[in-house]
């Protein structure tokens, strides 16, 4: 079960890299990781950077997949952001919070990809 949890995480960000790439931003990393946590993805576009929180289901029996970021959630993007930035010394940049959900369908394509900019 779990595999198929981690599988589902990664083709949702796969798909959610590839529409961002589509729409002209462009990947500064995948997958950032610190003692805080991590953040899907981190992108940049017209000069601000954009954190990107990836949200993926196979169903919507436990609802769509931007309903499951609770608040402790975004506060902890939140709070790795502020690492990230502060080690990039980007402190002052320009930034936005973003989340994409995906539906994925029985042969691994999008069914459907919400793109929510300056979600939180």
């Amino acid at each position: 079960m779990k595999d198929r949890r981690k599988e589902t995480g990664r083709l949702g960000e796969d798909l959610a890299l590839a529409y961002l790439l589509e729409q002209g931003y462009q990947l500064i990393t995948r997958n950032f990781s610190c003692k805080l946590g991590e953040i899907d993805l981190i992108v940049t576009k017209d000069g601000q950077t954009v954190f990107v929180e990836v949200r993926s289901l196979r169903s919507h029996q436990f609802g769509r997949p931007e309903e499951s970021i609770s608040q402790s959630k975004k506060d902890r993007v939140r709070r790795i952001a502020q690492y990230y930035l502060h080690t990039q010394s980007a402190a002052n940049q320009p930034v936005r919070f973003d989340v994409i959900a995906v539906m994925i369908g029985l042969e691994n394509q999008a069914v459907s990809l919400n793109h929510i900019p300056a979600a939180f």
